[in-house]
């Protein structure tokens, strides 16, 4: 019996597929579980329209997010930071840090798609990696000054 999968069935199939199973296990296991629907005429046609309009979702995700990923290549952030007489940062900068500095420019950028090797302690030049779907990804330059205090008037 031609089965349509519903779900992601262990050693049978992905969500979607098509597969030829035995008539008992498609009625008690599948179909009783709601895993699978019989394959007909229509819910074929059904399924094929529902990978179209996926596929249709996925361009559309993929522009966007070639879109996002072409307007951060490149850029450098500067963060201003209070440091100590070392040179040290009071504070790390870390993937939380430069998300929500993101965030305040009105970019959707989450703390686990920013690759640093480590949080930042010093000032100078670093290059990070924001790793998006699709594989792409986007250099930017994050460049850490002394935050300097503003001179008072006697």
């Amino acid at each position: 019996m031609k089965v349509i999968l519903l779900k992601d069935v262990e050693e049978l199939g992905k969500r979607g597929d098509v597969k030829n199973v035995a008539d008992g296990y498609a009625r008690n296991f599948l179909f009783a579980k709601n895993l699978a629907k019989p394959a007909t005429k229509q819910t074929l046609k059904e399924l094929e329209a529902e990978k179209e309009l996926e596929a249709q979702v996925a361009e559309q995700e993929l522009k966007k997010t070639e879109e996002i990923a072409s307007q951060i290549d490149g850029l450098e952030l500067e963060i201003t930071e209070k440091m100590d007489e070392g040179g040290k940062l009071y504070g790390a900068i870390n993937e939380v840090k430069i998300a929500k500095i993101f965030k305040d420019r009105g970019f959707n950028i989450k703390k686990n798609q920013i690759k640093i090797p480590q949080p930042i302690k010093a000032v100078g030049e670093y290059p990070v990696t924001i790793s998006f779907d699709h594989g792409l990804e986007a250099e930017i330059k994050i460049i850490i000054a002394e935050e300097t205090k503003p001179l008072q008037q006697a």
